[in-house]
């Protein structure tokens, strides 16, 4: 080995291949240090290089070493007498099983060989206003053996699960941490970096060790979790699900979680990294005191997706300037708790629950969700009061006590059909919440089709069925799926429910009817004081086009009391009915009212806890339509959002 350092270059840091050998940059405060090198094959090692201070520019030592082949060694680097696995590696060779404790000693670092083929990949580049997310746990997705794909719990299953996402609208898909980090507490790694950790006690006989099933945790940045790989080699396989999810027009946002020991300006590096190497769409950031909007000014990530609580838009752009790609995104729990609370029956959230549907930042668009990784699934969001997080092994300690959840009558799994079918009518109104808001929705994996965690709100340490997808609930719930996939088409076929920016509350049109109006048990006349629970929704389709013109005007009808109310539904524009095309509420009849020929405002009465959704309609189609009984068909007209044989409930 011959050193060739004439010129110091500390920068980038870790171990690079470059044109006159391998260069090494370490940090470091201790005189004695440098690196040891390894035989890829055999694990013998074969080498150690000191740093001497003819090394060193400031804190970092660097030297450029010939005469080696990339593809045949590993490397770490050495402190004294510590061992210090590089964080900045590209890859770890030799796959440890997913559970194995992998002490530092073994975390040796080689470098990427070989060339990945994109062919022609393009970043979608997926507007706000059309994007649907889905957040998931690689492993989690489809290591259950019910996922029916042949590489369980990998990057290559979630590709194998492409067209069951296409087929739910999924556009977006948010991987819980993918690079590499220690799942097992192993020599100085603890898991006091995950986020509400408590004590590492041994719950699971893994000998003192915890799972670290989540993986928010202080990470290796640069290298996908190989863990997470059917291949030897999870760079390829990574690039692989990169590039079959833009083939498919979907997009990978990464979440990456940084604690703060780890330096607030590698972080920039760490995201480009992953934009060039990998592809990949976009990143939610975790963690306290995040350069977000560094992040967001810079240059280089003005097509890349970035998720955070807050971004200062006035901070990232000029006054009067409109960005090209809006790619920021806020993501905070806002929504969630006030969403949580109405669909429950709370008193005093109306206001907040109108602010939340309608509204989309400046410059900016807002992720807004039910469930998460965090909390309860949509399942047991109605199935449970309390949490049951006993299995963690901290006495149900851990977790978030406040979960806004209603068990609709009986803690846990229930027998009793009236509890079962308020349960279904709960989770269908939480998909009307989620789908017929303005602002970018998101799912959590498995909530499509009722998946329970048991009424686990914390489940971090949990790497089996509590955990793990069961996919035999699409049979299952098929109810529920079915409902989803209804909810997905009716939105995305109406682009007055996602604008590009958020709707004004005015006529601005002159047309005689505001983009977006509230009404009570009297039109034009909202009831909104914090004893109300249920409120008529109107949006005018003049303010929005589709491919065959302008959309249609389309009343929401929400009550979350548990009570009926009677809601006015205001005059459609001449000519116009207005036609119930869905409904949360069991099949049934509804109360004969007003009658709805266009000339007077028409009133229905709208059963407890149920959200019904109406568009106008032609008045000649009206008459002709087809009568049918029982639960609503699904939209499936372009124009009006209506399906031939939708219930007529207009007269």
């Amino acid at each position: 080995m011959t050193d060739k350092n004439r010129q110091k270059r500390p920068y980038p840091l870790g171990a690079h291949v470059e044109e006159d050998g391998i260069r090494f940059a370490f940090v470091s405060k201790k005189m004695c240090c440098g690196v040891l090198l390894f035989d890829r094959r055999t694990g013998k090692k074969i080498g150690t290089v000191p740093f001497s201070d003819e090394d060193r520019v400031g804190n970092i030592y660097c030297k450029t070493l010939s005469d080696l082949d990339a593809s045949r060694i590993t490397y770490q680097f050495y402190e004294e007498d510590r061992i210090v696995p590089d964080r900045r590696a590209r890859v770890f060779p030799g796959k440890v099983k997913y559970g194995k404790e992998r002490p530092w000693a073994q975390m040796r670092a080689g470098f990427l060989t070989g060339s990945f083929d994109w062919g022609q990949d393009k970043f979608p580049r997926i507007p706000y206003d059309r994007m649907l997310g889905y957040c998931m746990h690689v492993r989690g997705f489809t290591r259950h053996i019910s996922s029916n794909v042949k590489n369980r719990g990998t990057f290559a299953g979630i590709a194998e699960k492409i067209p069951y996402l296409k087929e739910i609208g999924v556009t977006t898909l948010e991987l819980q941490p993918a690079y590499e980090f220690t799942e097992m507490a192993a020599d100085e790694e603890l898991l006091q970096d995950r986020p509400g950790a408590a004590a590492v006690e041994d719950v699971r006989g893994l000998g003192g060790k915890k799972l670290n099933y989540w993986g928010y945790k202080k990470g290796y940045y640069y290298a996908p979790k190989a863990a997470y790989a059917a291949s030897e080699d999870p760079t390829v396989e990574f690039k692989a699900l990169v590039k079959a999810l833009h083939e498919n027009g979907m997009e990978l946002i990464m979440q990456l979680y940084f604690p703060r020991d780890v330096k607030r300006n590698e972080i920039a590096e760490i995201v480009r990294f992953w934009v060039l190497e990998y592809h990949v769409d976009g990143f939610h950031l975790l963690g306290e005191d995040m350069p977000a909007e560094l992040l967001a000014a810079d240059e280089a990530l003005a097509d890349t997706k970035l998720w955070y609580y807050h971004f200062d838009t006035d901070h990232i752009y000029e006054r009067d300037e409109q960005p090209r790609y809006p790619h920021v995104a806020e993501y905070n729990d806002a929504w969630y708790y006030d969403m949580r609370r109405f669909l429950k029956g709370d008193e005093g959230m109306l206001n907040s629950v109108l602010y939340h549907m309608r509204h989309i930042p400046e410059k900016a668009g807002s992720i807004h969700y039910l469930t998460n990784y965090f909390g309860f699934t949509l399942a047991d969001l109605v199935a449970y009061d309390y949490k049951h997080n006993e299995a963690n092994g901290e006495d149900n300690r851990d977790g978030n006590d406040s979960n806004c959840s209603w068990n609709c009558g009986e803690e846990g799994p229930s027998r009793r059909q009236k509890v079962k079918q308020l349960r279904t009518k709960q989770i269908k109104n939480a998909m009307c919440l989620l789908l017929l808001s303005q602002s970018t929705p998101l799912i959590f994996m498995g909530d499509e089709f009722g998946n329970t965690q048991r009424g686990n709100n914390n489940p971090y340490c949990q790497d089996n069925s509590v955990t793990w997808l069961d996919w035999n609930a699409v049979t299952k719930n098929a109810e529920l799926l079915d409902f989803w996939k209804q909810l997905v088409h009716f939105r995305r076929e109406h682009p007055i429910l996602h604008p590009r920016r958020e709707l004004k509350l005015m006529d601005y049109m002159a047309c005689g009817y505001p983009d977006l109006s509230y009404h009570g048990q009297s039109a034009w006349r909202p009831q909104t004081e914090s004893y109300f629970r249920y409120i008529g929704i109107l949006l005018c389709g003049r303010y929005a086009e589709t491919e065959n013109g302008e959309d249609t005007f389309l009343y929401l009808a929400v009550n979350m009391h548990w009570e009926d109310h009677e809601l006015a539904l205001p005059r459609p524009p001449k000519g116009m009915v207005w036609r119930q095309v869905l409904s949360t509420a069991p099949d049934q009849s509804e109360p004969k009212c007003e009658p709805d020929d266009g000339s007077n405002d028409a009133f229905r009465r709208i059963p407890c806890r149920s959200i019904s959704v109406y568009v106008s309609a032609p008045a000649e189609e009206k008459r002709t339509a087809k009568r049918t009984e029982g639960k609503a068909a699904p939209a499936g007209n372009e124009r009006t959002g209506q399906a031939p044989n939708d219930r007529d409930v207009s007269r």
